[in-house]
Protein backbone atom coordinates (compact mmCIF):
# COMPACT_ATOMS: atom_id res chain seq x y z
CA UNK A 1 0.00 0.00 0.00
CA UNK A 2 1.19 3.43 -0.93
CA UNK A 3 2.21 5.74 1.97
CA UNK A 4 0.36 8.66 2.64
CA UNK A 5 2.75 11.51 2.84
CA UNK A 6 1.81 13.58 6.34
CA UNK A 7 1.65 17.60 4.82
CA UNK A 8 2.05 20.42 6.25
CA UNK A 9 1.73 24.19 5.15
CA UNK A 10 4.27 27.21 5.83
CA UNK A 11 2.35 30.11 4.57
CA UNK A 12 -1.57 30.95 5.42
CA UNK A 13 -2.32 33.77 3.08
CA UNK A 14 -4.75 33.79 0.15
CA UNK A 15 -3.37 30.60 -1.76
CA UNK A 16 -3.27 28.43 1.10
CA UNK A 17 -7.18 27.84 0.65
CA UNK A 18 -7.20 26.82 -2.47
CA UNK A 19 -4.77 24.02 -1.19
CA UNK A 20 -6.37 23.32 1.41
CA UNK A 21 -9.65 23.49 0.19
CA UNK A 22 -8.51 20.64 -3.21
CA UNK A 23 -6.32 18.43 -1.27
CA UNK A 24 -8.93 15.83 -0.21
CA UNK A 25 -9.40 15.42 -4.16
CA UNK A 26 -5.77 14.02 -4.68
CA UNK A 27 -3.76 10.60 -3.54
CA UNK A 28 -0.68 10.21 -1.81
CA UNK A 29 -0.75 13.28 0.82
CA UNK A 30 -2.88 14.71 3.52
CA UNK A 31 -2.29 18.05 4.77
CA UNK A 32 -2.33 17.74 8.68
CA UNK A 33 -1.24 21.32 10.10
CA UNK A 34 -0.58 24.83 9.05
CA UNK A 35 2.13 27.94 10.13
CA UNK A 36 2.55 31.17 9.90
CA UNK A 37 4.28 33.95 11.60
CA UNK A 38 0.74 35.53 12.10
CA UNK A 39 -0.83 32.74 14.59
CA UNK A 40 -3.84 35.04 13.90
CA UNK A 41 -4.04 33.64 10.38
CA UNK A 42 -2.82 29.77 11.29
CA UNK A 43 -5.07 29.54 13.53
CA UNK A 44 -8.12 30.61 11.48
CA UNK A 45 -7.27 28.35 8.38
CA UNK A 46 -6.74 25.60 10.73
CA UNK A 47 -10.68 26.41 12.15
CA UNK A 48 -11.94 26.31 8.70
CA UNK A 49 -9.99 23.33 7.07
CA UNK A 50 -9.92 21.05 10.46
CA UNK A 51 -6.41 21.21 10.75
CA UNK A 52 -3.93 21.83 13.20
CA UNK A 53 -2.18 25.36 13.93
CA UNK A 54 1.02 25.23 14.94
CA UNK A 55 4.15 27.67 15.16
CA UNK A 56 7.02 27.29 11.92
CA UNK A 57 9.09 25.58 14.73
CA UNK A 58 6.69 23.29 15.59
CA UNK A 59 5.42 22.38 12.17
CA UNK A 60 9.04 21.17 11.46
CA UNK A 61 10.02 19.03 14.55
CA UNK A 62 6.75 17.30 13.66
CA UNK A 63 7.10 13.84 13.28
CA UNK A 64 4.32 13.13 11.28
CA UNK A 65 4.87 15.58 8.73
CA UNK A 66 7.16 14.49 5.77
CA UNK A 67 6.53 17.41 3.01
CA UNK A 68 6.16 20.91 3.83
CA UNK A 69 4.18 23.28 1.39
CA UNK A 70 5.98 26.73 0.79
CA UNK A 71 3.44 29.59 0.65
CA UNK A 72 5.43 32.57 2.08
CA UNK A 73 6.43 35.35 0.06
CA UNK A 74 9.02 35.23 -3.09
CA UNK A 75 11.80 37.13 -1.16
CA UNK A 76 11.01 34.23 1.95
CA UNK A 77 11.59 31.32 -0.58
CA UNK A 78 15.23 30.78 -0.05
CA UNK A 79 14.90 31.01 3.48
CA UNK A 80 11.91 28.78 4.41
CA UNK A 81 12.77 25.98 2.23
CA UNK A 82 16.44 25.82 3.69
CA UNK A 83 15.29 25.39 6.99
CA UNK A 84 12.38 22.72 5.53
CA UNK A 85 15.04 20.61 3.86
CA UNK A 86 17.75 20.82 6.93
CA UNK A 87 14.85 19.76 8.97
CA UNK A 88 14.81 16.20 6.81
CA UNK A 89 11.72 16.96 5.19
CA UNK A 90 10.42 17.49 1.25
CA UNK A 91 9.75 20.50 0.12
CA UNK A 92 7.08 21.71 -2.55
CA UNK A 93 7.65 25.54 -3.07
CA UNK A 94 4.84 28.02 -4.86
CA UNK A 95 6.55 29.77 -7.58
CA UNK A 96 8.49 31.37 -8.33
CA UNK A 97 11.02 28.46 -6.94
CA UNK A 98 13.56 31.01 -5.70
CA UNK A 99 14.51 34.65 -6.97
CA UNK A 100 18.19 33.42 -8.79
CA UNK A 101 19.93 30.49 -10.21
CA UNK A 102 22.96 30.57 -7.44
CA UNK A 103 19.38 29.96 -5.01
CA UNK A 104 17.96 27.32 -6.38
CA UNK A 105 21.66 25.66 -6.73
CA UNK A 106 22.17 26.39 -2.97
CA UNK A 107 18.86 24.52 -2.15
CA UNK A 108 19.63 21.93 -4.37
CA UNK A 109 22.52 21.08 -2.33
CA UNK A 110 20.68 21.15 0.82
CA UNK A 111 18.71 18.72 -0.48
CA UNK A 112 20.93 16.51 -1.35
CA UNK A 113 23.19 16.13 1.60
CA UNK A 114 19.18 15.45 4.00
CA UNK A 115 17.99 13.37 1.31
CA UNK A 116 15.03 14.86 0.67
CA UNK A 117 13.75 16.35 -2.56
CA UNK A 118 12.07 19.76 -3.88
CA UNK A 119 9.47 20.50 -5.97
CA UNK A 120 7.90 23.46 -6.93
CA UNK A 121 4.45 24.96 -8.54
CA UNK A 122 3.38 25.64 -11.06
CA UNK A 123 1.98 22.39 -11.73
CA UNK A 124 -1.02 23.90 -14.30
CA UNK A 125 1.07 22.44 -17.12
CA UNK A 126 -0.07 19.41 -16.21
CA UNK A 127 -3.89 20.45 -16.72
CA UNK A 128 -5.65 19.15 -19.57
CA UNK A 129 -5.28 21.38 -22.64
CA UNK A 130 -1.77 22.06 -22.16
CA UNK A 131 -0.82 18.35 -21.76
CA UNK A 132 -3.36 17.70 -25.05
CA UNK A 133 -1.25 20.73 -26.54
CA UNK A 134 2.15 18.57 -26.08
CA UNK A 135 0.37 15.54 -27.01
CA UNK A 136 -0.53 17.29 -30.14
CA UNK A 137 3.43 18.70 -31.15
CA UNK A 138 4.51 15.25 -30.01
CA UNK A 139 2.34 13.26 -32.62
CA UNK A 140 3.57 15.78 -34.98
CA UNK A 141 0.16 17.60 -36.11
CA UNK A 142 1.48 20.95 -36.90
CA UNK A 143 4.93 20.08 -37.87
CA UNK A 144 8.14 20.25 -36.09
CA UNK A 145 8.03 24.15 -34.10
CA UNK A 146 9.52 26.45 -35.82
CA UNK A 147 8.56 29.58 -33.62
CA UNK A 148 5.90 31.19 -31.52
CA UNK A 149 4.53 33.77 -29.38
CA UNK A 150 3.54 33.96 -25.43
CA UNK A 151 1.78 36.81 -24.20
CA UNK A 152 0.90 38.57 -21.02
CA UNK A 153 -0.70 41.65 -20.56
CA UNK A 154 -2.76 43.94 -18.31
CA UNK A 155 -2.62 46.98 -16.06
CA UNK A 156 -1.49 45.37 -13.21
CA UNK A 157 -2.67 44.32 -9.72
CA UNK A 158 -2.64 47.95 -7.92
CA UNK A 159 -6.37 47.97 -8.50
CA UNK A 160 -7.90 44.63 -7.08
CA UNK A 161 -4.96 43.45 -4.44
CA UNK A 162 -5.17 45.43 -1.08
CA UNK A 163 -1.49 44.87 -0.63
CA UNK A 164 0.20 44.26 -4.06
CA UNK A 165 3.65 46.15 -2.84
CA UNK A 166 5.82 43.15 -3.67
CA UNK A 167 4.55 42.75 -6.92
CA UNK A 168 6.53 45.53 -7.66
CA UNK A 169 9.86 45.20 -5.45
CA UNK A 170 12.75 43.03 -6.53
CA UNK A 171 11.59 39.39 -7.37
CA UNK A 172 8.47 40.54 -8.06
CA UNK A 173 7.61 41.76 -11.63
CA UNK A 174 5.37 39.76 -14.51
CA UNK A 175 8.47 37.64 -15.58
CA UNK A 176 8.34 36.24 -11.91
CA UNK A 177 5.23 36.33 -11.13
CA UNK A 178 3.78 34.78 -14.19
CA UNK A 179 6.35 33.95 -16.09
CA UNK A 180 6.84 30.68 -14.49
CA UNK A 181 3.32 28.93 -15.77
CA UNK A 182 4.58 30.84 -19.44
CA UNK A 183 8.25 29.17 -19.19
CA UNK A 184 6.96 26.20 -17.84
CA UNK A 185 4.15 25.72 -20.45
CA UNK A 186 6.90 25.82 -23.15
CA UNK A 187 9.92 23.82 -21.66
CA UNK A 188 7.48 21.14 -21.15
CA UNK A 189 5.95 21.37 -24.63
CA UNK A 190 9.31 22.03 -26.24
CA UNK A 191 12.08 21.09 -24.42
CA UNK A 192 15.20 23.54 -22.46
CA UNK A 193 15.87 26.97 -23.29
CA UNK A 194 19.92 27.90 -24.69
CA UNK A 195 19.55 31.53 -25.22
CA UNK A 196 17.66 34.64 -23.86
CA UNK A 197 17.69 38.13 -24.92
CA UNK A 198 15.22 40.57 -24.39
CA UNK A 199 14.91 44.53 -23.92
CA UNK A 200 12.85 45.78 -20.32
CA UNK A 201 11.20 49.28 -18.98
CA UNK A 202 8.63 50.43 -16.86
CA UNK A 203 5.64 53.48 -17.63
CA UNK A 204 6.23 54.32 -13.82
CA UNK A 205 8.16 54.58 -10.73
CA UNK A 206 5.26 54.58 -8.69
CA UNK A 207 2.10 53.13 -8.80
CA UNK A 208 -1.10 54.28 -6.70
CA UNK A 209 -3.27 51.36 -5.13
CA UNK A 210 -6.83 51.44 -6.03
CA UNK A 211 -8.87 49.70 -3.46
CA UNK A 212 -9.40 48.19 0.40
CA UNK A 213 -8.33 50.00 3.42
CA UNK A 214 -4.71 51.29 1.84
CA UNK A 215 -6.50 53.08 -1.44
CA UNK A 216 -4.42 56.27 -2.35
CA UNK A 217 -1.55 54.67 -0.94
CA UNK A 218 1.45 55.00 -3.07
CA UNK A 219 3.96 52.62 -3.63
CA UNK A 220 7.26 52.51 -5.33
CA UNK A 221 8.30 50.56 -8.62
CA UNK A 222 12.01 48.42 -8.07
CA UNK A 223 11.37 46.30 -10.85
CA UNK A 224 11.08 46.25 -15.09
CA UNK A 225 6.93 46.09 -15.59
CA UNK A 226 7.27 45.88 -19.70
CA UNK A 227 9.53 43.17 -20.77
CA UNK A 228 9.60 41.96 -24.71
CA UNK A 229 12.15 39.01 -25.04
CA UNK A 230 13.04 36.14 -26.97
CA UNK A 231 13.88 32.71 -25.99
CA UNK A 232 15.52 30.43 -28.27
CA UNK A 233 15.04 26.73 -27.26
CA UNK A 234 17.42 23.50 -27.60
CA UNK A 235 14.84 22.00 -30.37
CA UNK A 236 15.29 25.17 -32.58
CA UNK A 237 12.45 26.69 -31.84
CA UNK A 238 12.09 30.75 -31.33
CA UNK A 239 9.39 32.00 -29.32
CA UNK A 240 8.65 35.77 -28.67
CA UNK A 241 7.83 36.53 -24.48
CA UNK A 242 5.74 39.50 -23.99
CA UNK A 243 4.86 40.36 -20.51
CA UNK A 244 3.63 43.56 -19.41
CA UNK A 245 1.46 45.41 -16.64
CA UNK A 246 1.85 48.68 -18.59
CA UNK A 247 -0.89 47.47 -20.73
CA UNK A 248 -4.52 48.32 -20.23
CA UNK A 249 -6.06 46.40 -23.58
CA UNK A 250 -4.64 43.82 -26.29
CA UNK A 251 -5.87 41.81 -28.85
CA UNK A 252 -2.57 39.09 -28.81
CA UNK A 253 -3.62 35.33 -28.55
CA UNK A 254 -1.86 34.45 -25.27
CA UNK A 255 0.12 31.21 -26.61
CA UNK A 256 0.76 30.57 -30.48
CA UNK A 257 3.01 27.80 -31.61
CA UNK A 258 3.98 27.84 -35.45
CA UNK A 259 4.61 24.50 -37.14
CA UNK A 260 5.98 23.59 -40.43
CA UNK A 261 2.39 22.14 -41.10
CA UNK A 262 0.06 24.89 -39.18
CA UNK A 263 -0.31 26.42 -36.19
CA UNK A 264 -1.31 25.62 -32.49
CA UNK A 265 -3.55 28.08 -30.69
CA UNK A 266 -2.56 27.34 -26.69
CA UNK A 267 -5.32 28.45 -23.61
CA UNK A 268 -3.78 30.64 -20.86
CA UNK A 269 -1.02 28.51 -18.95
CA UNK A 270 -2.05 30.47 -15.71
CA UNK A 271 -5.16 27.55 -15.75
CA UNK A 272 -5.40 23.90 -16.27
CA UNK A 273 -8.46 24.32 -18.88
CA UNK A 274 -8.95 26.06 -21.84
CA UNK A 275 -9.42 25.62 -25.51
CA UNK A 276 -6.84 23.92 -27.84
CA UNK A 277 -7.03 25.09 -31.52
CA UNK A 278 -5.31 23.68 -34.91
CA UNK A 279 -5.11 25.40 -38.24
CA UNK A 280 -3.51 22.77 -40.51
CA UNK A 281 -1.82 24.59 -43.43
CA UNK A 282 -4.41 26.53 -45.11
CA UNK A 283 -7.43 24.59 -43.45
CA UNK A 284 -10.17 26.50 -41.26
CA UNK A 285 -9.40 26.34 -36.98
CA UNK A 286 -10.32 23.41 -35.60
CA UNK A 287 -10.65 23.06 -31.88
CA UNK A 288 -9.32 19.96 -29.78
CA UNK A 289 -10.53 17.71 -26.95
CA UNK A 290 -9.99 14.81 -25.38
CA UNK A 291 -11.36 12.66 -22.63
CA UNK A 292 -8.65 13.95 -19.36
CA UNK A 293 -10.01 14.48 -15.90
CA UNK A 294 -8.33 17.60 -15.39
CA UNK A 295 -10.85 19.66 -17.91
CA UNK A 296 -13.88 19.13 -15.48
CA UNK A 297 -15.13 22.11 -14.26
CA UNK A 298 -14.77 21.32 -10.37
CA UNK A 299 -14.33 24.82 -8.59
CA UNK A 300 -16.66 27.24 -8.60
CA UNK A 301 -18.86 25.34 -11.05
CA UNK A 302 -17.20 26.86 -13.79
CA UNK A 303 -13.56 26.36 -14.01
CA UNK A 304 -11.07 23.45 -13.53
CA UNK A 305 -8.72 24.02 -10.96
CA UNK A 306 -6.20 20.81 -9.90
CA UNK A 307 -3.90 22.75 -8.06
CA UNK A 308 -2.08 20.09 -6.04
CA UNK A 309 -1.92 17.62 -8.80
CA UNK A 310 2.00 18.47 -8.86
CA UNK A 311 1.77 17.68 -5.13
CA UNK A 312 0.16 14.12 -5.79
CA UNK A 313 2.68 13.06 -8.28
CA UNK A 314 5.35 14.21 -6.19
CA UNK A 315 4.10 12.37 -2.88
CA UNK A 316 3.16 9.30 -4.92
CA UNK A 317 7.08 9.58 -6.58
CA UNK A 318 8.47 9.76 -3.70
CA UNK A 319 6.52 6.90 -2.05
CA UNK A 320 7.49 4.99 -5.32
CA UNK A 321 11.45 6.05 -5.52
CA UNK A 322 10.43 7.33 -9.30
CA UNK A 323 11.05 10.66 -10.30
CA UNK A 324 8.32 13.78 -10.39
CA UNK A 325 7.28 15.99 -12.78
CA UNK A 326 7.43 19.47 -10.92
CA UNK A 327 11.14 18.33 -10.04
CA UNK A 328 14.66 20.45 -9.05
CA UNK A 329 15.62 20.96 -12.02
CA UNK A 330 13.10 21.43 -13.81
CA UNK A 331 12.33 24.63 -11.75
CA UNK A 332 15.94 25.88 -11.52
CA UNK A 333 15.80 26.19 -15.31
CA UNK A 334 12.96 27.84 -15.33
CA UNK A 335 14.37 30.04 -12.83
CA UNK A 336 17.26 30.69 -15.28
CA UNK A 337 15.45 31.12 -17.88
CA UNK A 338 13.44 34.05 -16.06
CA UNK A 339 16.26 35.85 -13.89
CA UNK A 340 18.14 35.65 -17.51
CA UNK A 341 15.58 37.64 -19.36
CA UNK A 342 15.66 40.34 -16.80
CA UNK A 343 19.63 40.32 -17.13
CA UNK A 344 19.52 40.55 -20.48
CA UNK A 345 16.71 43.47 -20.16
CA UNK A 346 20.14 45.35 -17.85
CA UNK A 347 22.85 44.20 -20.24
CA UNK A 348 21.68 43.91 -23.64
CA UNK A 349 23.63 40.91 -24.01
CA UNK A 350 22.23 37.55 -25.16
CA UNK A 351 22.37 34.97 -22.15
CA UNK A 352 23.60 31.60 -22.68
CA UNK A 353 21.79 29.45 -20.11
CA UNK A 354 24.18 27.22 -17.61
CA UNK A 355 21.30 24.56 -16.57
CA UNK A 356 19.14 22.20 -18.79
CA UNK A 357 16.45 19.68 -18.07
CA UNK A 358 14.54 17.01 -19.47
CA UNK A 359 10.93 17.19 -20.44
CA UNK A 360 8.67 16.64 -17.48
CA UNK A 361 7.12 12.90 -18.23
CA UNK A 362 3.90 13.67 -20.32
CA UNK A 363 0.74 13.42 -18.08
CA UNK A 364 -2.01 11.67 -20.47
CA UNK A 365 -5.90 10.86 -19.14
CA UNK A 366 -5.14 7.89 -17.33
CA UNK A 367 -1.66 9.27 -15.36
CA UNK A 368 -4.13 12.15 -14.47
CA UNK A 369 -6.63 9.67 -13.23
CA UNK A 370 -4.11 7.59 -10.51
CA UNK A 371 -3.30 10.86 -8.89
CA UNK A 372 -7.22 11.59 -8.10
CA UNK A 373 -9.32 9.91 -5.40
Amino acid sequence: MTKLLGVGIIGCGNISAAYLQLAPMFKGYKILSVADINMDNANAKAKEFGVRAQTVEQLLQASDIDLVINLTIPAAHLEVSRKILEAGKHVYSEKPFVLSLAEAQELGAVAKANDVRIGSAPDTFMGASHQLARNLVDNGVIGDITSGTAVVMSSGMEDWHPNPDFFFLNGGGPILDLGPYYICTLVQILGPVTKVASFTNSATKTRTIANGPRNGEIIPVETPTTIHSVLYFENGAIITLLASWDVWATAHPIMELYGSKGTMSVPDPNFFGGIVTITEQANDPVEKTWDHPFAIPNFEDTKANYRGAGLADMALSISANTPHRCNEAFATHVVEVMTAVLEAGQTQEVMTMTTTCQRPEALGPDQARALLV
